[in-house]
């Protein structure tokens, strides 16, 4: 198995100088006015052959970029440079392609001032690994929810971070609320041991709602403030999914900002519209030619594991749709045009695992109006009876994986800001025509701990594990609680195996269940 490596810093270094000379520019400018790259890097949705990625910088400037398998980078492959100008918030991303699979991949940039040839930037490394074609162990993370409730990065940062990339993962699974867009923070929080938490380096965006395009951008280079973020993007592709929050709160075509004086942009489609620009223009996310905005998508991570993100939010109906008995575009969650490319997808899938990475859990119950237990903000409608609502779209999944005759299907999911594992039993469910599955939850990444919500009984759940706050701790605990929950998942190149396990901030491992693969010849 290719061993995993992490630039040294002499490496960074010597690669940098002759990374410099080989592009033929001028000389490394001393200048104070060199650019400079503002949010560290990114990478993300790399299968076997290719991966995206991502910079930004500080003016107007043009970007060289190289790709090598060689931490010398001896040898590199220098790639068509790409300018960062102030229409796409001098950020760039791009894909790389034909990489050789299961390879080490190193990449950095240098920037040019589009203004002062002579100005300069250091050029900025990061690197990721490519997926394999045959059989070799596989780790990933997963989690969700970065920087919410008030909490932000304090003295001690976004631990989460520093503690998932201490495992080295192949890549990591962002669950969704990735950002909150709706969630003003201010200097300092009183705690309830009269203790004081405190949020540095607040610029004013953060100070509000977004409502502007500049607004929503600022989310995403707040997160990117945080110096464990910022490694772990170095060394760690991000696979990307949205939920709400990234938008506003529980945002569907139904949402009223009429009432809320914190908006005056009361348009949900601006703001969403605002909030999709953003969001792909500050992620390492793959661009889709017939829908550039797509966030569903399936990445093939070699012969053991295909991963399928879905997008709960983008083609929902309204949260304040009644309950039906009849799947209408109304009582849609996924939409008819998604449903239809995850079943083509499941079906086509040769590989071991298929992992259904969803913004929402299945069973588990979010209102719309917590204080009233009004509408569906999930896909639970807290009834505990026959499929109902969107329901039925998860039923016609389910049942289309049993009749399609489609194994080994996982969901991973986040959202509650609480962890936990559910086993989906048919023999207990009121909707029966389907085959057990797990579903793992996790997160909050860096925001308030909740929970634990109730589960409807509909598809059968049952609690196999559940971490989330006491009665008498409360809620919206904060991140210094330790209540910070990820996800890491092995699979096994011998046994094909899969072993999830739930973990904390702090490292410790929760709880763990391994599962055997169905049909499968070693």
């Amino acid at each position: 198995m290719t061993r995993l490596i992490r630039p040294t810093r002499r490496a960074v270094l010597a690669g940098s100088t002759a990374f410099a000379a080989s592009l033929a520019l001028p000389s490394l400018s001393r200048a104070a006015s060199r650019p400079v790259f503002t949010h560290g890097v990114q990478s993300g949705d790399v299968d076997t052959s290719s991966g995206m990625i991502w910079t930004r910088t500080d003016r107007p400037a043009r970007i060289a970029m190289e790709v090598s398998t060689a931490e010398s980078f001896k040898d590199a492959r220098r790639l068509a440079s790409m300018d960062a100008i102030p229409n796409g918030d001098l950020s760039v991303k791009r894909l790389i392609d034909a990489l050789p699979s299961d390879q080490e991949i190193f990449y950095r940039f240098i920037a040019t001032d589009l203004s002062d040839t002579n100005a300069v930037s250091e050029p900025l490394v990061g690197r990721f690994r490519t997926a394999p074609m045959s059989r070799r162990n596989i780790r990933f993370a997963w989690s969700g929810d970065t920087a919410g409730q008030g909490w932000g990065i304090d003295a001690e940062g976004m631990a989460t971070y520093a503690t998932m990339a201490k495992h080295q993962p192949d890549f990591f699974i962002h669950s969704g609320d990735t950002v909150y867009a709706d969630g003003p923070m201010e200097d300092e929080v009183e705690l309830r041991d009269g203790a004081l938490w405190k949020n540095l380096m607040l610029p004013d965006e953060k100070r509000k709602v977004a409502e502007t395009l500049d607004e929503f951008r600022a989310q995403w280079k707040y997160n990117l403030l945080d110096e464990h973020v910022r490694a772990m993007n170095a060394s760690v592709p991000t696979f990307m999914q949205w939920d709400d929050h990234e938008v506003v709160n529980n945002w569907s075509d139904s949402k009223d900002l009429m009432g809320d004086d914190r908006y005056t942009e009361k348009s949900v489609h601006v703001l969403q519209a605002r909030a999709t620009r953003a969001f792909h223009e500050m992620t390492p996310l793959r661009i889709t030619p017939e829908e550039p905005n797509r966030v569903y998508r399936k990445i093939g991570y070699g012969p053991m594991l295909d991963v399928f993100f879905l997008d709960l939010r983008s083609y929902r109906g309204p949260n304040t749709a009644p309950l039906s008995d009849t799947l209408t575009d109304a009582q849609r969650v996924l939409g008819a045009e998604q449903m239809a490319w995850l079943k083509r997808e499941l079906a086509a899938s040769t590989a071991t695992w298929k992992v259904i990475a969803s913004d929402q859990p299945i069973g588990l119950v979010v209102w719309d109006n917590f204080r009233d237990r009004a509408g569906s903000e999930g896909i639970a409608d807290g009834q505990n009876g026959p499929a109902m609502g969107r329901e039925l779209e998860v039923a016609e999944l389910l049942r289309f994986i049993k009749t399609a005759e489609i194994d080994n299907t996982v969901w991973f999911t986040a959202d509650v800001h609480y962890t936990a594992a559910h086993y989906y039993d048919p023999n207990k469910a009121q909707f029966q025509d389907f085959n057990p599955f797990w579903e793992f939850v996790s997160g909050p990444l860096h925001a308030g701990t909740f929970g634990p919500n109730g589960l409807d009984a509909t598809f059968g759940p049952e609690v196999k594990f559940v971490k989330a706050p006491t009665k008498e701790q409360g809620q919206n605990l904060p991140p210094s609680m330790g209540l910070q929950f990820f996800g890491l998942v092995d699979i096994d190149a011998q046994t094909q195996q899969m072993r999830v396990r739930l973990m904390d901030r702090g490292d410790t491992e929760l709880y763990a269940v391994t599962l055997d693969p169905v049909g499968i010849a070693l």
